[in-house]
């Protein structure tokens, strides 16, 4: 492996806070070994729990992996983390019960460590994020009964929270980790000076990539048609003012976005979440279990609701309705790109004037349509890692051909619409170049200046922190020095 690929892989393993679930979707999904000695929880907080309260019989016949300050590893934790990455399809291939159980101990060292700087995250925050997961888990497996059976629960109460006891412990190790790197900075000669460091034949290989433009075409729907989905709204908003209707049920029936299997829950929204400006600002101008008039996005027409307000932020549910389309409109979108592709190739005007004069897309008409990567806003697409779809639609494109018009509908649940495409630049795969690869030299030069700063925080903090290891994990050889002196 090249060496800036170590750093990049070091510092996702080590920034990772995400919580480790079943995937499980059918009744085919390999079940949990029947091996693993089932226990009360998978962490228990001793700070919180009375030393005569423990269940000690199930700790000593589970066995007790590693203390971390105010936090106990089981051994069945490090299974159990085993078995939820496989049920997700990850490979464990390369990872060891060892790598695994210290990962473990990294979360709860940043845990035990937040608290103490009073990192603190609100009981609501903590129940609203496990009741979107736990309603994921029901729509993923088809009922409550299947998810309690393959997490070994007797009742919901149990199962929701063992969910928020591992929900908080992953909030204050995130909220830890973020508050080590949060300040870190690159300057141009540190990126410079790492780049330099590198030896050549161990440089990174950026992969084939691409840039790619697009003009769109919004079919419009008629104002009859607008007016029908607002009466439509206005008229879901009564009944559950009126007559106690059910908002969640409510979005569920009608809703036309991705999130109506969940009752239209959206979760939790700041003012700085990546949703529609004008649909924050609605959002924001309710009261706590109000619902807003019906107001439109550009993926549609909403009314929202505000189920919660904790401070800065709303646990917030919506129905959104998009209205028909019908067939003259679309015909006439596709008539629309039909002529400006011929425009642009008689010569008349270059596709990113076009872009900038008939395109419907506000994000991309004033950059000359040019597509951004929704993973990191650079321009460019690398092939083995394109959205498989919009590969499929440009993957057979020349240099400088425009495509026939496309028809697509929008994956986030808006309008559907038509566009044209042009693949305007191509990089085949090379060695990286200082000058034409600064933007991802830098990102990996801050990455290894983050790892930096967290391997210095954690053996710090090792330290000065209470750490036990027990057992045949005494013989692990872990990266961070957790067998120190005791």
């Amino acid at each position: 492996m090249r060496k800036a690929s170590k750093f990049i892989l070091a510092i996702v393993l080590v920034l990772s806070t995400g919580l480790v679930t079943s995937q499980e979707t059918n009744d085919s999904v390999t079940e949990p070994s029947t091996e693993i000695v089932e226990v009360a929880t998978d962490s228990l907080d001793v700070s919180m729990v009375e030393k005569d309260s423990i269940p000690f019989d199930r700790i000593k016949l589970d066995g007790i992996s590693s203390v971390i300050g105010d936090y106990v590893i089981l051994d069945s934790d490090v299974e159990k983390a085993l078995i939820d990455l496989k049920t997700q399809g990850v490979s464990t291939e390369d990872i060891t019960k060892c790598g695994l159980l210290g990962k473990l101990m990294e979360d709860r060292l940043y845990a035990h460590q937040a608290v103490q700087d009073s990192l603190l995250v609100s009981d609501d925050e903590v129940a609203a994020t496990s009741d979107r997961q736990l309603q994921g888990l029901v729509q993923q497996v088809g009922s409550m009964e299947k998810v309690l059976k393959f997490y070994r629960k007797d009742d919901e109460a149990s199962l929701r929270l063992e969910i928020q006891k591992i929900n908080k412990l992953q909030m204050l190790s995130g909220k830890m980790q973020q508050s080590i790197v949060e300040g870190i900075e690159i300057t141009p000669e540190e990126v410079r000076q790492f780049f330099s460091k590198i030896p050549e034949d161990e440089r990174p290989v950026f992969g084939a990539e691409m840039e790619i433009s697009q003009i769109t075409k919004q079919p419009e729907a008629t104002e009859e048609e607008k007016q029908r989905t607002i009466d439509k709204l206005n008229a879901i908003k009564a009944d559950i003012e009126d007559n106690d209707a059910s908002f969640n049920v409510k979005a569920i029936l009608y809703s036309q976005g991705p999130s109506k299997s969940q009752g239209g829950l959206l979760g939790v929204i700041t003012k700085e979440s990546g949703f529609d400006k004008h649909f924050k600002d609605v959002v924001f101008s309710l009261r706590e279990g109000e619902i807003s008039e019906p107001f439109e996005t550009q993926f549609g027409y909403h009314i929202a609701f505000v189920e919660k307000i904790r401070g800065q932020e709303r646990d917030v549910r919506h129905i959104i309705m998009i209205p028909e389309i019908s067939e003259e409109s679309l015909n006439k979108a596709k008539t629309e790109l039909d002529t400006i592709r011929k425009h642009i190739m008689e010569g008349k005007y270059t596709f990113a004037q076009a872009a900038q004069n008939f395109s419907d897309e506000k994000e991309t008409k004033f950059d000359g349509g040019l597509l951004r990567n929704p993973i990191n806003f650079d321009s460019r697409f690398e092939l083995t890692k394109m959205d498989p779809t919009l590969y499929n639609q440009v993957r057979n494109l020349k240099d400088n051909e425009i495509s026939n018009p496309i028809f697509e509908k929008d994956p986030r649940g808006g309008a559907s619409k038509y566009k044209l495409l042009q693949i305007t630049n191509r990089y085949d795969e090379h060695t990286a170049d200082f000058s034409k690869d600064y933007m991802k030299i830098q990102q990996l030069a801050k990455t290894e200046k983050q790892y930096k700063a967290i391997k210095k925080w954690m053996d710090e903090h090792i330290e000065d922190t209470y750490i036990s290891v027990n057992g045949a994990s005494r013989e692990c050889e872990f990266e961070n020095n957790w067998l120190k002196a005791e």
